[in-house]
């Protein structure tokens, strides 16, 4: 064993030592070395590793280094390698002088998402050297910045129509899944920042409680099981029913013009949209508004319902030309939480009135200003607004407060409550099955909540246009990983939550062990922690073998 070192006239090489002057002991320490450690240059196949190696260890000064999390990156690999992303992304993504290929940062930006979502400068500064993703991926802790991560997000952007594409099939093959049926639905997240460089960055309606905050609408197409399909940013001022004519249009372009079932709520109903679907020839199953309900007084109290369940009922209303259906349905779960928030809203507004009233008895009041705190008592407590009339009188100056409920929007508010109205211009389906139907959309609701806490997608520091839609981007394909798990869970007889064996295996754990020998050489083992039983039967039931251990590479 020779070593080079640099003189004043040139390089030298000197003997270090004479492997066959060595003994067994010394021998397997050199071995050791020239494998290669966080200390040292690998020399790969210097030594022939297929047989079990023996050596005196110091047991006094044995020790455990760099402990690193290891099941949560190594299940999101696993998940990965069964979409063969890696693969498709390395097709795809331009290839140029980079040293570390924008396919493999991809894949950290990914899996990072899934397992502790988190800022690109917290990936690179901390969440990477502590999770066993540089082991994973052959990646080295130093080759991770921020910089690179951002410039991957930009690489990534441009796949977005090829890798919805290719996700719809490989999915497809590998759960048998059919994209008959579409759910349809739109979500909010917002900003920190002014995000002036952006011009879809807008205050708009928010679902996350935060209009002080500039948003972006997020559109998500999924089918009946929750898989995503595809998706679309909108400005965040956008209504939502100005976007389904988009996503319709862009759905035909990618996957063809065939037609399809449209699951949507009523925020995107218009009867423009009704007309664009029918001009499709797409088949939908629609919620309306609660205002449709008056258009069947009749049919809520005459007999003919059917029983789906304990606590539902259901009935079709045929429309008279025949080109629609409108389905009633009654749940009873529904009847007492609205009833229980009507006399709610009604103590409080009641409450309110006698404190107004009081206050105009006691002092001289302007109308107006009795009328402005009137609007802001009705406006917070909206849903019994309609039970109360009131009337604001000006006795020379002093305003009077003379109110009375309505007795026929309480008789009506008796009758509806719990009652709902879907359309469809499906007439062969029983209204069980259009109900059925329509209640999926609870899957792309679920897709929203998932994206929202599991994957962190708001709030949204990124401040360019391009950027946002990259993260956007990122948390879709993270999406992807998280339903695919929720697939093999379901074909393993383990639920349909994946968060819980997600949890459980991602406590795995990696360490380095060093055993000092005898010569004074370190053996160093990358070692993965043996798993809990529970672990083991989760992985046996996922068809997953978890590795022992892993090769040192220079990192």
């Amino acid at each position: 064993m020779v070593e080079s070192y640099r003189t004043e006239r040139g390089p030298r090489q000197r003997v270090v030592a004479q492997l066959g002057d060595m003994d067994k002991c010394g021998r397997m320490g050199v071995k050791e070395v020239a494998g290669g450690n966080d200390d040292h240059i690998r020399q790969a196949n210097l030594f022939d590793d297929s047989k079990p190696r023996w050596i005196e260890v110091d047991t006094s000064r044995v020790r455990i280094e760099r402990t690193r999390l290891f099941g949560g990156p190594w299940l999101g690999l696993q998940i990965l390698g069964k979409l063969d992303l890696s693969q498709f992304l390395d097709s795809v993504m331009p290839q140029g002088r980079e040293e570390i290929p924008w396919s493999m940062m991809s894949l950290v930006l990914v899996l990072s998402r899934v397992c502790d979502p988190s800022s690109e400068l917290y990936i690179a500064e901390h969440l990477y050297e502590r999770t066993a993703l540089g082991d994973l991926l052959g990646v080295p802790v130093g080759k991770v910045n921020d910089d690179r991560l951002y410039r991957a997000l930009d690489a990534l952007l441009p796949q977005k129509s090829e890798l919805e594409k290719y996700l719809k099939g490989r999915l497809g093959d590998l759960f048998d899944l059919e994209y008959d049926l579409l759910l349809y639905d739109v979500t909010s997240t917002y900003f920190e920042g002014e995000c002036s460089g952006n011009s879809q960055a807008a205050r708009g309606y928010s679902r996350d409680h935060r209009p002080d905050c500039k948003q972006v609408c997020i559109a998500l197409v999924v089918s009946k099981c929750g898989m995503p399909l595809a998706y679309e940013v909108f400005d965040g001022n956008r209504n939502d029913s100005t976007t389904v004519a988009e996503i319709v249009e862009s759905i035909e372009s990618k996957y063809g013009s065939a037609s399809r079932i449209w699951v949507m709520d009523r925020g995107m109903v218009s009867e423009e949209n009704i007309e664009f679907l029918k001009q499709r020839s797409q088949r939908y199953i629609l919620g309306t508004s609660k205002s449709q309900l008056r258009r069947f007084e009749r049919e809520l109290l005459t007999s003919g319902w059917e029983t789906i369940r304990d606590g539902l009922e259901v009935k079709l209303c045929p429309c008279p030309d025949g080109d629609e259906t409108f389905i009633l349905c009654r749940s009873a779960d529904r009847h007492e939480k609205e009833k229980a928030m009507h006399e709610r809203f009604e103590k409080r507004i009641e409450a309110g009135l006698e404190k107004i009233a009081e206050t105009c008895r006691r002092y001289k009041q302007k109308p107006s200003i009795i009328e402005r705190r009137i609007g802001r008592l009705l406006g917070q407590n909206s849903r019994a607004a309609g039970l109360f009339k009131i009337d604001v009188k000006d006795n020379n100056g002093r305003a009077e407060l003379v109110w009375s409920k309505v007795d026929s929007w309480r008789d009506w508010s008796a009758l509806s409550e719990g009652c709902y109205l879907l359309r469809s211009n499906i007439t062969d389906w029983t209204a069980e099955e259009l109900w059925k139907a329509y209640i999926q959309l609870t899957e792309a609701e679920a897709a929203f909540r998932i994206t929202k806490s599991d994957l962190a997608i708001r709030p949204i520091w990124h401040q360019r246009e391009e950027r946002v839609q990259a993260h956007v981007l990122v948390c879709f394909l993270a999406y992807v990983v998280w339903k695919t798990l929720g697939q093999m869970c379901h074909k393993a007889g383990l639920g349909h939550e994946p968060r819980k064996v997600f949890d459980e295996i991602a406590q795995i754990q990696m360490v380095d062990v060093v055993l000092p020998t005898r010569t004074g050489v370190n053996i160093r083992r990358r070692c993965v922690a043996q798993p809990t039983k529970h672990q083991a039967i989760l992985l046996q039931r996922l068809g997953l073998t978890l590795p022992t251990h892993l090769k040192i590479n220079k990192m």
